[in-house]
């Protein structure tokens, strides 16, 4: 189309060091893995429990455990990533907000970085919104795969639709914004609902990212993908002829396009892993699982690294460090 891609990019000011961090000064400039990629936000699971089954959910790419981190363990581990050159924290799970301690996890943890955010299901979150905001949580990313009680049944487990959807407006009403609405698309189940979430979003005011079902190089999951995968091509190409404005996220080089919906301005976002050359090449988060494995990449588990025994072992903050060095160097590009 002739129309130029903006990147989006935000600069970090200096911040103070968490008492249990004093160790190592900080911020650092971000270490950069052996293909040029800088690492500068690290996305915690911090529980592996949850309320809904979801079939599609890639667990985070964890192996099963019931073992979690407190949150003065994640909040040293926070303080020490900063001097790698963290400067955003996305906490996930399982579900988060199940964790009784989560309200604390967020504020011992928002001093220490730029941004702490979170993907939720939301059916916690018209609970617990304002609480979060008060903490120090940013924003939110709110997983919605149907407005349909049927479909968000079948996919999900339970008919949670109406909690969830309430959940968003809190949120929204609570500062925690942007509001993302993440609806994985798959073939047969809800892709005839695109249309509907992107005019719910314009409505309430929530950006919207649509989300391609991902398998893994191995195809571990080959059977359900093969039947649930749902090409976002033509719904890129189509929000492309539609958009007055097309940018692009600094991570991933994931395109947004904003476009119209009843005379009110939308935000979308499509999310391509698979099918987007420039998506690993411009990753620059590292994982931390919910038991304390240090992962560089969501599915490739090569490079995990076991930090919590460490740490729970008296390891000193340097020592740590050194740990999150060693997984930054066993990062590579999984797709393309």
């Amino acid at each position: 189309m002739g129309r130029a891609i903006v990147i989006s990019e935000k600069r970090y000011e200096s911040l103070s060091m968490s008492p249990s961090s004093q160790e190592i000064p900080g911020p650092r400039p971000p270490v950069t893995d052996p293909f040029g990629r800088p690492v500068r936000s690290l996305r915690i699971s911090v529980t592996q429990v949850c309320d809904l089954k979801c079939p599609h959910c890639h667990r985070e790419g964890q192996t099963e455990s019931a073992s979690e981190m407190t949150s003065a363990e994640l909040e040293r581990l926070v303080g020490i990533s900063r001097a790698i050159g963290v400067r955003k924290v996305k906490l996930t799970g399982g579900e988060p907000l199940l964790r009784d301690d989560i309200v604390d996890v967020v504020s011992r943890i928002s001093p220490l970085v730029s941004e702490v955010s979170m993907t939720t299901n939301g059916t916690r979150l018209s609970e617990l919104s304002g609480q979060l905001r008060r903490a120090g949580l940013s924003r939110v990313n709110v997983s919605l795969h149907s407005l349909d009680p049927g479909v968000y049944s079948r996919l999900c487990g339970r008919d949670m639709v109406d909690k969830v959807v309430s959940g968003i407006r809190s949120a929204l009403d609570a500062g925690l914004t942007p509001v993302k609405v993440n609806m994985v698309v798959m073939r047969g189940q809800n892709e005839h609902e695109i249309q509907a979430m992107i005019r719910f979003c314009s409505e309430v005011g929530a950006v919207l990212q649509l989300i391609e079902y991902e398998t893994d190089r191995e195809s571990e999951n080959g059977c359900h993908f093969a039947q649930r995968f749902y090409s976002l091509k033509g719904v890129e190409d189509e929000l492309a002829s539609l958009a007055s404005e097309v940018s692009a996220n600094e991570l991933h080089r994931r395109r947004r396009y904003l476009i119209e919906r009843r005379g009110k301005p939308v935000l979308v976002e499509v999310v391509r892993p698979m099918h987007n050359s420039e998506f690993c090449s411009n990753c620059t988060r590292l994982r931390l699982s919910s038991d304390g494995k240090l992962k560089p990449c969501l599915l490739d588990r090569s490079g995990d690294t076991d930090i919590i025994t460490p740490l729970r072992g008296g390891a000193s903050d340097a020592e740590i460090r050194e740990l999150f060095i060693r997984t930054i160097s066993n990062r590579r590009p999984y797709w393309g």
